[in-house]
Protein backbone atom coordinates (compact mmCIF):
# COMPACT_ATOMS: atom_id res chain seq x y z
CA UNK A 1 0.00 0.00 0.00
CA UNK A 2 1.40 3.34 -0.93
CA UNK A 3 -0.59 6.45 0.94
CA UNK A 4 0.67 10.00 1.61
CA UNK A 5 0.36 9.58 5.33
CA UNK A 6 1.75 9.95 9.03
CA UNK A 7 -0.11 6.73 10.45
CA UNK A 8 -3.77 5.11 9.49
CA UNK A 9 -4.90 6.16 13.12
CA UNK A 10 -4.15 10.13 12.64
CA UNK A 11 -5.64 10.07 8.82
CA UNK A 12 -9.70 11.79 10.18
CA UNK A 13 -8.05 14.25 12.69
CA UNK A 14 -4.65 15.37 10.28
CA UNK A 15 -6.96 15.96 7.11
CA UNK A 16 -10.06 17.92 9.21
CA UNK A 17 -6.79 19.84 10.74
CA UNK A 18 -5.44 20.47 7.36
CA UNK A 19 -8.66 21.99 5.66
CA UNK A 20 -9.39 23.92 8.61
CA UNK A 21 -5.93 25.91 8.34
CA UNK A 22 -6.31 26.02 4.53
CA UNK A 23 -9.70 27.30 4.52
CA UNK A 24 -9.96 29.40 8.31
CA UNK A 25 -12.84 31.78 6.99
CA UNK A 26 -15.36 28.76 6.28
CA UNK A 27 -14.74 25.82 8.43
CA UNK A 28 -13.00 25.21 12.23
CA UNK A 29 -12.45 22.01 13.64
CA UNK A 30 -13.94 21.25 17.02
CA UNK A 31 -11.49 20.48 19.56
CA UNK A 32 -11.44 17.36 20.46
CA UNK A 33 -13.62 15.47 17.98
CA UNK A 34 -13.50 15.20 13.88
CA UNK A 35 -15.83 17.76 13.46
CA UNK A 36 -15.72 20.69 11.12
CA UNK A 37 -18.14 23.42 11.85
CA UNK A 38 -18.70 26.67 10.23
CA UNK A 39 -15.97 29.34 11.53
CA UNK A 40 -18.89 31.59 12.14
CA UNK A 41 -22.11 30.73 13.56
CA UNK A 42 -25.16 32.20 11.96
CA UNK A 43 -28.09 32.17 14.50
CA UNK A 44 -31.82 32.83 13.28
CA UNK A 45 -31.37 30.07 10.59
CA UNK A 46 -32.02 26.45 10.75
CA UNK A 47 -28.35 24.79 10.60
CA UNK A 48 -27.48 21.95 8.98
CA UNK A 49 -25.12 18.99 9.83
CA UNK A 50 -24.40 16.10 7.67
CA UNK A 51 -21.41 13.75 7.41
CA UNK A 52 -20.76 9.53 7.68
CA UNK A 53 -17.18 7.88 6.90
CA UNK A 54 -14.46 9.72 5.82
CA UNK A 55 -12.50 8.80 2.44
CA UNK A 56 -15.13 10.75 -0.16
CA UNK A 57 -13.59 14.18 -0.01
CA UNK A 58 -14.55 17.33 -0.45
CA UNK A 59 -17.54 15.44 0.96
CA UNK A 60 -18.84 16.28 3.32
CA UNK A 61 -16.22 19.06 4.88
CA UNK A 62 -15.95 21.06 2.20
CA UNK A 63 -19.31 21.84 2.17
CA UNK A 64 -19.55 23.90 5.23
CA UNK A 65 -20.47 27.38 4.83
CA UNK A 66 -22.58 30.33 3.55
CA UNK A 67 -25.67 28.36 1.89
CA UNK A 68 -25.22 25.02 2.31
CA UNK A 69 -23.72 22.55 6.01
CA UNK A 70 -22.62 24.51 9.19
CA UNK A 71 -21.70 21.13 10.35
CA UNK A 72 -19.90 17.52 8.95
CA UNK A 73 -18.88 14.89 10.75
CA UNK A 74 -16.43 12.46 9.82
CA UNK A 75 -15.57 9.05 10.94
CA UNK A 76 -13.28 6.88 10.12
CA UNK A 77 -12.29 5.59 6.54
CA UNK A 78 -15.83 4.26 5.49
CA UNK A 79 -17.23 4.18 8.75
CA UNK A 80 -20.16 6.05 10.07
CA UNK A 81 -19.31 7.97 12.97
CA UNK A 82 -20.56 7.42 16.29
CA UNK A 83 -23.21 9.11 18.39
CA UNK A 84 -20.64 11.62 20.27
CA UNK A 85 -19.19 13.99 17.76
CA UNK A 86 -22.62 13.90 15.87
CA UNK A 87 -24.12 15.25 18.98
CA UNK A 88 -20.75 17.51 19.59
CA UNK A 89 -21.62 18.87 16.40
CA UNK A 90 -25.43 19.24 17.04
CA UNK A 91 -24.65 21.14 20.07
CA UNK A 92 -22.20 23.67 18.50
CA UNK A 93 -24.32 24.77 15.73
CA UNK A 94 -27.71 24.32 17.10
CA UNK A 95 -30.18 27.74 16.85
CA UNK A 96 -33.34 28.17 17.92
CA UNK A 97 -34.62 27.58 14.58
CA UNK A 98 -33.65 24.10 15.50
CA UNK A 99 -31.26 21.41 13.14
CA UNK A 100 -31.93 19.68 9.83
CA UNK A 101 -29.92 16.40 10.14
CA UNK A 102 -28.94 14.99 6.47
CA UNK A 103 -27.88 11.74 6.13
CA UNK A 104 -26.87 9.37 3.62
CA UNK A 105 -28.78 6.01 3.56
CA UNK A 106 -26.53 3.59 5.39
CA UNK A 107 -27.79 1.76 8.15
CA UNK A 108 -24.53 2.63 10.53
CA UNK A 109 -25.11 6.12 9.04
CA UNK A 110 -28.57 6.20 10.00
CA UNK A 111 -28.68 4.83 13.02
CA UNK A 112 -25.62 6.95 15.17
CA UNK A 113 -27.21 10.15 13.70
CA UNK A 114 -31.24 8.87 14.88
CA UNK A 115 -29.32 8.01 18.31
CA UNK A 116 -27.44 11.32 18.40
CA UNK A 117 -30.70 13.79 17.51
CA UNK A 118 -32.93 12.10 20.33
CA UNK A 119 -30.00 12.91 22.53
CA UNK A 120 -30.22 16.41 21.46
CA UNK A 121 -33.83 16.54 21.69
CA UNK A 122 -33.34 15.23 25.18
CA UNK A 123 -31.60 19.08 26.07
CA UNK A 124 -33.98 20.64 24.33
CA UNK A 125 -32.61 20.94 20.80
CA UNK A 126 -35.46 20.97 18.12
CA UNK A 127 -34.20 18.43 15.18
CA UNK A 128 -35.20 16.64 12.53
CA UNK A 129 -33.78 14.20 9.29
CA UNK A 130 -33.63 13.85 5.77
CA UNK A 131 -32.20 10.37 4.35
CA UNK A 132 -30.76 10.32 1.20
CA UNK A 133 -31.31 7.60 -1.27
CA UNK A 134 -30.24 8.40 -4.90
CA UNK A 135 -28.52 5.49 -6.15
CA UNK A 136 -31.05 3.62 -8.70
CA UNK A 137 -28.28 0.89 -9.21
CA UNK A 138 -29.34 -1.63 -6.52
CA UNK A 139 -31.98 -1.76 -3.47
CA UNK A 140 -30.67 -3.55 0.37
CA UNK A 141 -27.27 -3.58 -0.31
CA UNK A 142 -24.09 -4.81 1.72
CA UNK A 143 -24.93 -1.76 4.27
CA UNK A 144 -28.37 -0.35 3.55
CA UNK A 145 -32.17 -1.38 3.87
CA UNK A 146 -33.21 0.47 0.49
CA UNK A 147 -31.12 2.47 -1.82
CA UNK A 148 -27.97 4.04 -0.87
CA UNK A 149 -27.42 7.66 -0.33
CA UNK A 150 -24.97 8.74 -3.20
CA UNK A 151 -23.50 11.78 -5.03
CA UNK A 152 -26.93 13.21 -4.91
CA UNK A 153 -26.74 13.85 -1.40
CA UNK A 154 -24.26 16.91 -2.71
CA UNK A 155 -27.44 18.56 -4.72
CA UNK A 156 -29.32 18.44 -1.47
CA UNK A 157 -26.66 19.79 1.16
CA UNK A 158 -27.29 22.61 -2.02
CA UNK A 159 -30.87 22.70 -2.12
CA UNK A 160 -31.22 23.00 2.05
CA UNK A 161 -28.93 25.16 2.86
CA UNK A 162 -30.19 27.51 0.33
CA UNK A 163 -33.57 27.31 2.07
CA UNK A 164 -31.85 27.65 5.38
CA UNK A 165 -30.47 30.84 4.21
CA UNK A 166 -33.65 32.63 3.88
CA UNK A 167 -34.66 32.05 7.33
CA UNK A 168 -37.52 29.23 6.74
CA UNK A 169 -38.65 26.94 9.48
CA UNK A 170 -37.47 23.77 10.29
CA UNK A 171 -40.55 21.80 8.59
CA UNK A 172 -39.89 24.07 5.65
CA UNK A 173 -36.03 23.40 5.05
CA UNK A 174 -36.93 19.54 5.60
CA UNK A 175 -39.82 19.63 3.19
CA UNK A 176 -36.79 21.28 0.47
CA UNK A 177 -34.64 18.78 1.10
CA UNK A 178 -36.98 16.06 0.66
CA UNK A 179 -38.45 17.67 -2.60
CA UNK A 180 -34.67 17.69 -3.51
CA UNK A 181 -34.63 13.87 -2.52
CA UNK A 182 -37.67 13.08 -4.65
CA UNK A 183 -36.60 14.43 -7.41
CA UNK A 184 -32.48 13.62 -7.59
CA UNK A 185 -31.51 9.69 -8.95
CA UNK A 186 -27.74 8.81 -9.26
CA UNK A 187 -26.00 5.82 -10.79
CA UNK A 188 -21.99 4.96 -11.07
CA UNK A 189 -19.18 2.82 -12.07
CA UNK A 190 -15.72 2.16 -11.35
CA UNK A 191 -13.02 0.47 -13.08
CA UNK A 192 -9.94 0.27 -10.39
CA UNK A 193 -10.69 -0.21 -6.48
CA UNK A 194 -9.37 2.19 -3.80
CA UNK A 195 -7.52 1.09 -0.39
CA UNK A 196 -9.12 2.07 3.10
CA UNK A 197 -5.53 3.12 4.86
CA UNK A 198 -6.43 0.75 8.04
CA UNK A 199 -6.90 -2.35 5.77
CA UNK A 200 -3.85 -1.64 3.75
CA UNK A 201 -5.06 -4.09 0.52
CA UNK A 202 -7.51 -2.90 -1.73
CA UNK A 203 -11.43 -3.90 -1.18
CA UNK A 204 -11.67 -5.50 -4.41
CA UNK A 205 -10.57 -6.39 -7.66
CA UNK A 206 -11.21 -5.94 -11.25
CA UNK A 207 -8.67 -6.87 -14.05
CA UNK A 208 -7.71 -4.46 -16.40
CA UNK A 209 -10.63 -4.81 -18.71
CA UNK A 210 -12.91 -5.12 -16.43
CA UNK A 211 -15.24 -2.71 -15.15
CA UNK A 212 -18.09 -2.60 -12.03
CA UNK A 213 -21.54 -1.57 -13.05
CA UNK A 214 -23.63 0.33 -10.42
CA UNK A 215 -20.61 0.12 -7.42
CA UNK A 216 -21.63 2.06 -4.38
CA UNK A 217 -19.48 5.08 -2.71
CA UNK A 218 -17.90 2.16 -0.89
CA UNK A 219 -16.55 0.16 -3.28
CA UNK A 220 -19.93 -2.59 -2.87
CA UNK A 221 -20.74 -4.52 -5.50
CA UNK A 222 -22.66 -3.21 -8.28
CA UNK A 223 -25.58 -4.94 -10.12
CA UNK A 224 -23.08 -6.84 -12.73
CA UNK A 225 -19.42 -6.40 -13.59
CA UNK A 226 -18.33 -6.79 -17.07
CA UNK A 227 -15.95 -6.02 -20.13
CA UNK A 228 -14.96 -2.25 -20.04
CA UNK A 229 -16.56 -0.58 -22.93
CA UNK A 230 -16.52 2.29 -24.80
CA UNK A 231 -17.33 6.05 -22.43
CA UNK A 232 -20.72 6.44 -24.70
CA UNK A 233 -21.77 3.56 -24.41
CA UNK A 234 -20.88 2.93 -20.75
CA UNK A 235 -23.24 6.47 -20.56
CA UNK A 236 -25.96 5.21 -22.06
CA UNK A 237 -26.26 1.94 -19.25
CA UNK A 238 -26.13 4.63 -16.66
CA UNK A 239 -28.58 7.01 -18.56
CA UNK A 240 -31.38 4.49 -19.55
CA UNK A 241 -31.43 2.98 -15.58
CA UNK A 242 -32.08 6.74 -14.34
CA UNK A 243 -34.08 7.76 -16.88
CA UNK A 244 -36.55 4.92 -16.22
CA UNK A 245 -36.43 5.32 -12.80
CA UNK A 246 -37.96 8.91 -12.50
CA UNK A 247 -39.41 10.67 -15.54
CA UNK A 248 -37.98 13.97 -16.05
CA UNK A 249 -40.56 14.88 -19.53
CA UNK A 250 -41.47 18.62 -19.14
CA UNK A 251 -39.09 19.66 -16.44
CA UNK A 252 -35.48 20.90 -17.09
CA UNK A 253 -32.53 18.93 -15.23
CA UNK A 254 -29.14 19.75 -13.52
CA UNK A 255 -26.80 17.64 -13.73
CA UNK A 256 -23.65 16.33 -11.53
CA UNK A 257 -20.65 14.33 -13.51
CA UNK A 258 -19.20 12.74 -10.38
CA UNK A 259 -15.53 12.01 -10.58
CA UNK A 260 -14.81 8.54 -7.68
CA UNK A 261 -11.68 10.37 -6.86
CA UNK A 262 -8.83 9.13 -9.90
CA UNK A 263 -10.88 9.95 -12.85
CA UNK A 264 -9.08 12.82 -14.91
CA UNK A 265 -11.58 15.75 -15.62
CA UNK A 266 -10.65 15.46 -18.99
CA UNK A 267 -12.80 11.96 -19.19
CA UNK A 268 -15.06 13.42 -16.76
CA UNK A 269 -15.99 15.77 -19.59
CA UNK A 270 -16.09 13.25 -22.64
CA UNK A 271 -19.10 11.63 -20.46
CA UNK A 272 -20.63 14.86 -19.93
CA UNK A 273 -20.63 15.08 -23.37
CA UNK A 274 -22.60 12.15 -24.44
CA UNK A 275 -25.11 12.69 -20.89
CA UNK A 276 -25.75 16.43 -22.34
CA UNK A 277 -26.48 14.75 -26.18
CA UNK A 278 -29.00 12.62 -24.85
CA UNK A 279 -30.71 14.56 -22.22
CA UNK A 280 -30.93 16.76 -25.43
CA UNK A 281 -32.35 14.36 -27.59
CA UNK A 282 -35.16 13.66 -25.40
CA UNK A 283 -36.47 16.98 -25.40
CA UNK A 284 -34.79 17.46 -21.32
CA UNK A 285 -33.30 20.65 -21.16
CA UNK A 286 -30.58 21.05 -19.12
CA UNK A 287 -30.60 23.90 -16.73
CA UNK A 288 -27.14 23.87 -15.08
CA UNK A 289 -24.06 20.83 -14.98
CA UNK A 290 -21.42 20.75 -12.55
CA UNK A 291 -18.48 18.16 -13.00
CA UNK A 292 -15.80 17.12 -10.51
CA UNK A 293 -14.77 15.54 -7.47
CA UNK A 294 -17.80 15.96 -5.43
CA UNK A 295 -17.94 12.66 -3.12
CA UNK A 296 -15.16 10.39 -4.20
CA UNK A 297 -14.02 7.20 -2.98
CA UNK A 298 -10.71 7.32 -1.60
CA UNK A 299 -9.11 7.25 -4.76
CA UNK A 300 -11.17 4.86 -6.87
CA UNK A 301 -11.60 5.51 -10.99
CA UNK A 302 -14.96 5.87 -12.12
CA UNK A 303 -17.58 7.89 -11.70
CA UNK A 304 -21.17 8.52 -11.09
CA UNK A 305 -24.50 10.71 -12.98
CA UNK A 306 -26.90 12.82 -10.87
CA UNK A 307 -29.56 14.10 -12.01
CA UNK A 308 -31.96 16.49 -10.21
CA UNK A 309 -35.61 17.09 -11.62
CA UNK A 310 -36.09 21.18 -11.39
CA UNK A 311 -38.89 23.30 -11.11
CA UNK A 312 -39.02 26.95 -10.39
CA UNK A 313 -38.51 26.52 -6.52
CA UNK A 314 -35.68 24.27 -6.70
CA UNK A 315 -33.82 26.45 -9.85
CA UNK A 316 -34.17 29.30 -7.12
CA UNK A 317 -32.27 27.25 -4.23
CA UNK A 318 -29.81 25.78 -6.20
CA UNK A 319 -28.48 28.93 -8.11
CA UNK A 320 -29.27 30.55 -4.36
CA UNK A 321 -25.33 31.96 -3.07
CA UNK A 322 -22.47 29.56 -1.97
CA UNK A 323 -19.66 29.99 -0.21
CA UNK A 324 -17.86 27.21 0.77
CA UNK A 325 -14.27 25.38 0.09
CA UNK A 326 -15.56 23.01 -2.41
CA UNK A 327 -18.84 24.34 -3.86
CA UNK A 328 -19.42 28.11 -4.68
CA UNK A 329 -22.73 29.56 -6.18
Amino acid sequence: MKKIMNGADQVENEMILGMAKAYPQYVRKLDGQNVGVRSCKKEGKVALISGGGSGHEPAHGGYVGEGMLDAAVAGAVFTSPSPEPILEGIRAIATDQGVLMIVKNYTGDVMNFEMAGEMAEMEGIAVKQVVVNDDVAVKDSLYTVGRRGVAGTVLVHKIAGAKAETGASLDEVQAAAQKAIDNVRTMGMAITPCTVPAAGKPGFELSDDEMEVGIGIHGEPGTHREALRPADEIVDMLMEKILADLDYTGHEAAVLINGAGATPLMELFIINNHVADILAGKGIPVYKTFVGNYMTSIEMAGFSISLLRLDDELKGLLDAKADTPAFKA
